[in-house]
C-alpha cells in the first residue's frame, strides 16, 4: 500500500514534519546546567545549546529522562522534532515503559505553551494515536502509545474517545491485546502503569479507564471474539469486594 492510500500515515508524516518546522531553531536556556557525574559532559550540555544540532541516541534519552533541569519545557522544545520522531520509531528505550516519555512531556507543561507551539504537539500525540490504532505496521503497540499520550497529557478521556470512534478490526485486536495487558492491574483496583507526575490524579484515571472498559470495550471484545476469560475479566472491574473475589471467574491473582 502506498503512502497516500494510508491517512493516518500521512498525518503522523505531516505532525512530525509540522514540528521539525515548529521547533526549528530552538535551544536549551543558555544558563542550564545539569550535573557532569550524573548525566553528562560540558560537551553534551553545549549541544543543548547549539541550535539543530541531531543528539547521538544515547545523549539524547538521557536529555529526555533527566527531571532535574531548570527550564525543562525549553530543553523539551530543543529535542522535540528528534524525540518525536525516534518515539514513533520505537528507539526510545526507557527503563520501565514508555509513559516515562509522556512523563518528560508533562515535566515541560506543554500544553500551557502559547497555541502556535502546543497545537503541534498535540497534533502529533492525537496522530501517532491514531496511527498506532489504525495500521498494520504501526512499531509501537497501541496499549504503549496510549498510556504515553494519558501521562503526556494527564488525561485519559481525548485517547478514549478516539479509540471509540476507531471500530475496526485493528483497532479491535488493539483493544483486546490493552485489555489483556492491563487486567491485572485493574482488578487490583491500580493503574496498569505508574503515574511519575505530581499533578496527575491517578485515581480519576484509573476510575475513567475502568468506566470506559465496561461500558464500551466491553462489547467490542465479545463481538470480536475476544476470549471468554479476559470477557470476564474485564466484566469483574464491575463488581467490588467479596462480590469480585468470590465470582467463579476470579483467576486468583494474588492468592
Amino acid at each position: 500500500m502506498h503512502l497516500a492510500d494510508r491517512p493516518a500515515r500521512r498525518r503522523l508524516s505531516a505532525a512530525l514534519d509540522n514540528l521539525a518546522v515548529t521547533f526549528h531553531g530552538m535551544t536549551a536556556h543558555p544558563d542550564e546546567h545539569n550535573c557532569a557525574c550524573h548525566w553528562g559532559s560540558p560537551e553534551e550540555l553545549s549541544l543543548l545549546k547549539t541550535p539543530d544540532v541531531e543528539l547521538e541516541p544515547d545523549l539524547l534519552r538521557r536529555t529526555w529522562q533527566a527531571i532535574d533541569w531548570t527550564d525543562h519545557a525549553a530543553v523539551l522544545r530543543r529535542i522535540l522534532p528528534q524525540f518525536a520522531a525516534v518515539l514513533v520509531a520505537g528507539r526510545a528505550e526507557p527503563l520501565f515503559g514508555l509513559e516515562e516519555a509522556g512523563y518528560s512531556f508533562a515535566r515541560g507543561r506543554w500544553q500551557q505553551w502559547p497555541d502556535d507551539h502546543a497545537g503541534p504537539v498535540r497534533e502529533f500525540l492525537h496522530a501517532w494515536w491514531v496511527q498506532s490504532l489504525t495500521e498494520p505496521d504501526a512499531i509501537v503497540p497501541a496499549h504503549q502509545v496510549f498510556v504515553m499520550c494519558a501521562e503526556a497529557s494527564g488525561t485519559v478521556g481525548p485517547w478514549l474517545a478516539e479509540w471509540e470512534k476507531q471500530t475496526g478490526y485493528l483497532s479491535d485486536r488493539h483493544l483486546a491485546e490493552a485489555a489483556a495487558e492491563w487486567e491485572s492491574e485493574l482488578l487490583a483496583d491500580s493503574l496498569p502503569w505508574s503515574v511519575g507526575w505530581y499533578e496527575h490524579d491517578e485515581e480519576e484515571m484509573r476510575a475513567e479507564l475502568v468506566a470506559w472498559l465496561l461500558d464500551h470495550a466491553a462489547v467490542r471484545l465479545r463481538e470480536s471474539g475476544a476470549s471468554a476469560d479476559l470477557q470476564h475479566r474485564i466484566r469483574l472491574l464491575g463488581l467490588t469486594g467479596e462480590d469480585r473475589w468470590t465470582d467463579p471467574h476470579w483467576p486468583g491473582y494474588g492468592c
